[in-house]
């Protein structure tokens, strides 16, 4: 059975933020492409649904710059409805003299401007994308937002349609081997009881039940974990608030073979619950 694909398309006027929004959506974990063929796009959502790539969301932007845009959109665009594919319709407006404004700046050509006069050519799209916009599920404005605004305006938008969970890695690692470059957070476990000067434990690792075990047996240190659990459960949504995409904490001790990484697995098992984007790894725990 084919996969269930989540698909935005772009359109509007040129000059009005598409490029930015599409952008903005392949930082939220889309596929993205710009300027695909409208008689494509059937075959394009099909390919996705039988890939055997993990593509679950895609954002095209379609606009005039394609030749049969124009002419075979609506028909194109109901039809897949009609198959419930029901892609989004998003149409980006924006002032006249805004526009201008930002061709004037960027030096772009528009693309309908064939007199040479960029008023003339917004004017003519406008008027050709009249029942286009009027088919979109939603209008968005962009004439008040610079560049940045725009940006930030439109992740939060589409935040709101299709969210990607931030993806939060639990790194273990030994000090002795340095810390990890990739540290967002780092978290030093060296106060617990140490298996390595337990005979029967010393050559085992922290995915060991025995070392767990030893590990968690002391009542701060499981106090500790739980303290850990509140904090990053505050901690983390503030990261994605700001548009963070990855997260990494480290946990550190002597060789990163035990205490840490029974402390980044018992996180992991912890927050994977709600965050399916939450994974482990070991750096050192095959080293000597």
């Amino acid at each position: 059975m084919a996969k269930k694909i989540d698909i935005i398309i772009l359109s509007g006027l040129s000059g009005s933020g598409k490029s930015t929004a599409l952008h903005t959506l392949e930082d939220l974990g889309f596929f993205c492409v710009d300027n695909l063929p409208i008689l494509l796009l059937p075959m394009f959502i099909d390919l996705c649904q039988n890939s055997t790539f993990d593509i679950s969301r895609a954002a095209l932007v379609m606009d005039v710059r394609e030749r049969n845009f124009l002419k075979d959109f609506q028909p194109t665009f109901e039809k897949l409805r009609q198959a419930n594919h029901a892609p989004l319709l998003i149409y980006l407006e924006c002032a006249d003299t805004v526009l201008v404004q930002r061709f004037s700046e960027t030096r772009r050509q528009h693309p309908l401007s064939e007199s040479g006069m960029v008023l003339d050519g917004i004017r003519r799209e406008r008027a050709l994308l009249k029942e286009i916009k009027s088919m979109a599920d939603s209008v968005i404005d962009t004439s008040e937002w610079n560049v940045h605004e725009l940006k930030k305006t439109i992740e939060k938008y589409f935040n709101g349609i299709s969210k990607r969970d931030m993806a939060v890695t639990f790194l273990s690692f030994g000090f002795k081997y340095g810390v990890p470059h990739e540290a967002d957070i780092v978290l030093d476990v060296r106060f617990m009881p140490n298996p390595y000067f337990i005979p029967e434990l010393k050559n085992s690792t922290g995915n060991d039940d025995r070392v767990v075990q030893y590990v968690l047996r002391r009542q701060e240190t499981r106090e500790f974990v739980e303290r850990l659990e509140g904090f990053l459960s505050f901690q983390l949504p503030l990261f994605e608030r700001e548009g963070k995409s990855y997260l990494t904490v480290a946990i550190g001790c002597t060789g990163g073979k035990h205490r840490s990484v029974v402390v980044a697995n018992t996180l992991k098992d912890f927050f994977l619950t709600d965050r399916p984007g939450v994974s482990s790894h070991h750096r050192d725990i095959d080293k000597e």
